[in-house]
């Protein structure tokens, strides 16, 4: 017997789950299809669970050594077992479970299985008690992506993907990291605060090659202190396994190396989750690197059908993904809408934090932009002071001539929240004088943005 729907939506990641809501709070008969777990990767083995490890992590190293507050512990212990129940039942399954709520809430059917397109109106769908068949006007492909696998470091056992790493049983004594950026420094600093021997192995000339030199230089040097070895230029060969661990061989500087720790986690990037979907009967264009082509309205080849998320062109973060499945949402409901903003924020949970949006200086430069930017230090802020947590800065970058904010960097405690009042500056074509006359309360970290651009008009106050 073959189901019938307005609109299915593949993947109930941050990008189906919401396209499913805002469909069906647009009049939509939808049909969600999960091949794993509702909420996606995001909320159940990425975003969520490693920020649940970072906090675990930081409230560590906060109990063993808060003596400069007047607070002496005598015996700190970690029961990572109780670490990881608090992350999984706590946190990850109050998340999943609101969001299975608030699709039963709107009305939307999910299904459990593995979708193929039979058509471009029809899908076939694998489920544990049989296939099924579906036919739509409409569909939302949001099926995410999967960890990239490297030669030599097959994924099993030992040899862990980031899936694994946030699932350990234990905290390792000695812990690999293949991959630098984002999703391995964060996971390497936060098992460093749990009491890890973390070695870093990067491809590029530095960890977080995305970000900009001076930040580079920050993260590192703070890794660096807490005892995370880090090995730049370096090329990975090879991971075996031993009797009680697994023996990594790496080339840096012309000459091969060998380190052997309890795992090696392989962190090098992700690929996007097309290439079981049966797209060519649908007539949906795969281009470059397995993404789908898109139009502004996130339509792919095929009318009826969309896609969303990390498996479309642009960055691959859970936040852009949820804002393109409202647009595509809004697009199947008849609403004259388009992709329209002119920035994204990204975000790094490493220890400082850091997160960016918009241009940086170089990138202005690079469009023909006559731009500046004004620096503020988190230690010239008395919230920040009162923290203990001094390292990092606020920089704004601003057109010279009409002071037009063009974006940020900003490195230290809560960076992942002050972005957000720039961004909307950014996406207001706010000029940092209108930021400037904006009281801000005090004393908070925000300030600092406020100081900034008191310090690019010329007059700052606290410096």
């Amino acid at each position: 017997m073959t189901k019938k729907t307005d609109t299915v939506v593949i993947g109930a990641g941050p990008g189906g789950y919401v396209a499913a809501i805002r469909a069906a709070q647009l009049g939509q008969k939808v049909t969600v299809i999960e091949a794993e777990h509702v909420g996606g990767v995001c909320l159940n083995v990425g975003c969520i669970p490693s920020k649940a490890l970072i906090t675990a992590g930081h409230r560590y190293q906060e109990a063993k050594d808060s003596a400069f507050l007047g607070l002496k512990t005598k015996e700190v212990e970690l029961d990572f077992e109780q670490t990881q129940k608090w992350k999984n039942e706590k946190v990850v399954k109050t998340l999943t479970s609101g969001v299975a709520m608030l699709l039963k809430k709107n009305g939307a059917e999910v299904i459990e299985g593995r979708a193929s397109f039979t058509g471009k109106n029809s899908l076939a769908i694998q489920t544990k008690k049989g296939p099924e068949k579906l036919e739509f006007k409409h569909a939302i492909i949001a099926t995410g992506s999967r960890p990239i696998e490297i030669p030599g470091f097959a994924f099993g056992g030992r040899i862990l993907d980031s899936t694994g790493g946030l699932n350990l049983k234990k905290v390792p004594k000695k812990l690999i990291i293949i991959g630098g950026g984002i999703v391995g420094s964060e996971l390497g600093g936060a098992y460093a605060n749990l009491g890890s021997e973390v070695t870093i192995i990067e491809g590029t000339p530095s960890i977080l090659p995305n970000f900009e030199k001076d930040i580079q230089q920050l993260v590192t040097k703070k890794f660096q202190q807490r005892g995370l070895q880090i090995f730049t230029d370096a090329k990975a060969k090879k991971a075996e396994e031993t009797a009680n661990g697994v023996l990594v061989e790496f080339e840096t500087k012309g000459k091969t190396q060998k380190i052997e720790a309890d795992y090696v986690m392989v962190t090098v990037g992700r690929r996007p989750n097309t290439d079981d979907l049966g797209l060519e009967r649908a007539g949906v264009n795969v281009g470059d690197r397995g993404l789908v082509t898109v139009d502004e309205q996130y339509r792919t080849t095929t009318k009826s059908i969309f896609a969303i998320g990390d498996i479309v062109p642009g960055l691959a973060l859970a936040h852009k993904a949820s804002y393109e499945a409202k647009i595509a949402a809004e697009v199947i409901a008849g609403k004259n809408v388009a992709k329209d903003y002119r920035a994204i924020p990204s975000i790094c949970f490493t220890d400082p934090e850091v997160a960016t949006v918009g241009y940086t200086l170089a990138e202005a430069k690079e469009k023909g932009i006559k731009a500046k930017t004004a620096n503020f230090p988190m230690q010239a802020n008395g919230r920040a002071l009162s923290l203990n947590a001094t390292e990092g800065f606020v920089r704004l970058v601003f057109e010279e001539e009409t002071e037009l904010l063009l974006g940020a960097q900003i490195v230290g405690v809560n960076a992942s929240d002050l972005i957000a009042e720039i961004t909307l500056a950014i996406e207001s074509f706010l000029t940092i004088e209108d930021i400037a006359l904006t009281i801000h309360g005090h004393p908070t970290l925000s300030e600092m943005v406020m100081d900034a651009t008191e310090v690019g008009l010329g007059l700052p106050i606290h410096m």
